[in-house]
């Protein structure tokens, strides 16, 4: 189903994400939505691509989701090789 404003996310992603990363979230969810027509797994693939939106942008610190952006430490998701 399609959230149509951010008050109609679910009360775990609106308790937990800022409200930008909530406008990403459903503006990613509602198009995967549409995309996945008729797969029986239309709402899960969703949610897991809404996840992924909100991750490109924001990072989790501790229990507080932050801009990616905002200059806050981000530990490298590469390994660096001597």
């Amino acid at each position: 189903m399609p959230y149509r404003t951010n008050a109609d996310l679910p009360a775990s992603v609106r308790s937990h994400l800022p409200a930008h990363s909530q406008d990403i979230y459903r503006e990613a969810f509602n198009h995967a939505f549409a995309s996945h027509a008729g797969d029986p797994r239309q709402e899960e693939i969703a949610h897991r691509t809404a996840w992924a939106a909100v991750k490109r942008s924001y990072v989790k610190i501790g229990t507080e989701w932050v801009s990616a952006d905002s200059g806050s430490p981000r530990k490298s998701r590469r390994v660096s090789r001597p």
